[in-house]
């Protein structure tokens, strides 16, 4: 138990965790020197998304040999909204490398991750990335993070935290910045000197903490976690003790133990160590597997609450059933259980219409990225808009969910983007200008939020950056207006004709293009003005049989917006869906009847978080 090291590597987004755990997997020599591996590049990130999007989305473990050492590492995502992939895994690890960029310096998520690790008492190293950057300032950004701990009330003990500087891309770490060095090495000899032997206790008896889960199609369901106590053999007896007080008997039918990226099968393993385990079926995040009943079950680790809901909805409308193949309800609620069982921090219900079911999350990027997984695989559904989830005081007041935004934005812009905020209720509680920049602090309603992502880019050509972190439930703070442009609203089923595409886009701008097919209901533009507009796209040229050369050429349509899925969850209104299918991305209202959704007037819906 005293060769093995547990540690995660956090980080805010894009301060380089992935390229760090490439560089530590190849320089301790895990793969070979003609495998295929030790010349790809962010190595973790196995699915799809993670490639295309350069970022983690799933928490993921590999390990590495060191000298006579065996160190698990766990590589967690730095993006908000996947918060709950870091804290559930807390509990699986000792100590965190603290990744922090050297000219960015610590931002919105280092703050969260950082909180987090401390709550759960891991050891801390801060490793200061990319200090071969042109702007970077090491020693500035080490004094930030001592602020941070500072803030964060860090004991005596973690304020002593020892600190690396590296370049993951340029593949070496140092511990002086006068030192001359080519190789990890100097981090390496840190891991092991400064992160405890993990915490867990040799001798009889058995606990196992699941704090991650995987499925396997011969051997089901595969739950990994570290140790607390024992040593565990295959073919031994075992109970899993579940978070409601049941109790299920079963069989370690498997044990699994990391090397590199491969999960190699061992005969048993012992305490400290992190193992994957199969024999329970049943088995969730946060419970424990033990060798008998009266082990007692681990404490678990609470996660923070969802905070936005969006409804998903079988696709109703007259194309649907084209591109997908699952796409009834049946299909789509068994998807979203299989999601739950692996992503703690989802919750999923039924609502009275059976064709629809909520889904709360901690933001829209994160159910965007499921909503993305789902018309990969196959199916269809309609997204709404997301809601933010309200809660009630003592007194019965509404209570919504207050975000702490951070901006750093170029001056030139200040103007546009404080107008913007304060159209949002944003209240600003701190700004700061240093050279021709400015960090802007504000506490900003989760609704406000919704959406701002998209104006920043537009108003500032691309040159802000925003980060943002839960900061509490404060009192409700009324009406935010909406978008401010409406839409241009089909009232014919058929196909976009060039000839009526031409005579709608004085009135806006069009979301389609000639030869798509059209049905009523469905959005084809963004009115100019605040109110919907139906139009017919469908419309073609009556033609004679006498015709002149020069009519029907002048037809000269602007291109049009296409909306990415994330920016069209955003875009929407509340009396609006986005339809995914796997081949297209389309905008409708939920009432495809004109005359039906004139009855229904807009009204304001209160969502209140279920306790």
């Amino acid at each position: 138990m005293q060769h093995i090291r547990n540690i995660a590597i956090i980080a805010h987004v894009d301060h380089g965790k992935t390229t760090l755990v490439d560089c530590l997997l190849k320089q301790s020599g895990t793969f070979r020197a003609n495998e295929a591996k030790a010349s790809e590049e962010r190595i973790m990130d196995s699915m799809d998304l993670e490639r295309e999007k350069g970022i983690t989305i799933r928490a993921k473990n590999a390990a590495f040999k060191y000298k006579d050492y065996h160190i698990n590492i766990v590589d967690t995502p730095g993006h908000a909204d996947f918060g709950g992939e870091v804290e559930r895994i807390m509990n699986m690890i000792d100590g965190v490398l603290l990744v922090v960029d050297a000219a960015e310096g610590p931002q919105a998520q280092t703050r969260f991750v950082l909180r987090k690790a401390l709550e759960a008492g891991a050891k801390p190293i801060v490793v200061i990335n990319k200090i071969d950057r042109e702007n970077a300032n090491p020693k500035k950004v080490l004094d930030q993070v001592f602020e941070l701990f500072i803030s964060l009330n860090a004991t005596d003990e973690q304020l002593d935290f020892p600190f690396v500087y590296c370049s993951a891309k340029a593949g070496y770490a140092k511990v002086d910045l006068n030192d001359s060095s080519t190789t990890m090495g100097p981090l390496f000899d840190s891991i092991v000197k400064h992160i405890p032997p993990p915490r867990a206790k040799a001798g009889d008896g058995f606990q196992v903490l699941v704090a991650n889960l995987d499925y396997s199609d011969y051997l089901g369901r595969i739950a990994f976690g570290k140790i607390m106590a024992g040593k565990v053999k295959v073919a031994d007896e075992a109970v899993c003790l579940h978070g409601h007080g049941k109790v299920t008997q079963g069989k370690i039918t498997m044990i699994y133990h990391f090397e590199g990226l491969k999960r190699i099968e061992v005969e048993q393993a012992h305490a400290g160590d992190i193992v994957g385990i199969t024999g329970f079926e049943d088995v969730f995040i946060g419970e424990t597997i033990a060798d008998k009943p009266e082990r007692g079950a681990l404490p678990y680790i609470p996660i923070d609450p969802p905070t936005i809901q969006m409804e998903f909805a079988v696709n109703d409308g007259p194309l649907g059933g084209q591109d997908g193949k699952l796409v009834t309800a049946r299909h789509i609620w068994e998807r979203l259980q299989k999601e739950i069982r692996t992503n703690v921090a989802l919750r999923i219900k039924q609502t009275d219409d059976p064709k629809i079911f909520e889904v709360e999350g901690r933001g829209e990027m994160q159910i965007a990225i499921l909503v993305e997984q789902m018309r990969r695989e196959g199916y269809e559904v309609l997204v709404s808009r997301p809601e933010v989830l309200y809660k009630k005081d003592t007194n019965g007041n509404l209570l919504e969910p207050i975000e702490k935004l951070f901006l750093e934005i170029p001056q030139e812009f200040m103007g546009v983007i404080m107008e913007n905020l304060s159209g949002r209720k944003a209240e600003i509680t701190g700004m700061n200008h240093h050279g021709d920049q400015v960090t802007i602090e504000a506490l900003i309603p989760m609704r406000g939020l919704i959406g701002f992502e998209t104006d920043l880019v537009n108003q500032t050509r691309g040159l802000g950056v925003m980060s943002h972190l839960f900061h509490e439930y404060g009192p409700d703070r009324g009406e935010i207006a909406a978008r401010k442009n409406g839409s241009l609203v089909s009232m014919e089923n058929g196909q976009a004709m060039a000839y009526a595409l031409n005579m709608i886009q004085e009135r806006g701008r069009l979301m389609v293009e000639p030869g798509d097919a059209i049905y009523a209901g469905m959005i084809v533009g963004e009115n100019a003005r605040d109110n919907d507009i139906p139009v017919n796209p469908c419309k073609a040229k009556r033609l004679t049989n006498m015709r002149s050369q020069g009519e029907g050429k002048g037809i000269q349509l602007s291109p049009p917006l296409k909306l990415s899925l994330e920016r069209a969850l955003e875009y929407i209104s509340s009396d609006e869906y986005v339809e995914a299918t796997p081949k297209n991305l389309r905008l409708r209202k939920k009432i495809l009847d004109e005359t039906k959704r004139k009855r229904a007037e807009k009204t304001r819906v209160i969502k209140i978080l279920a306790e």
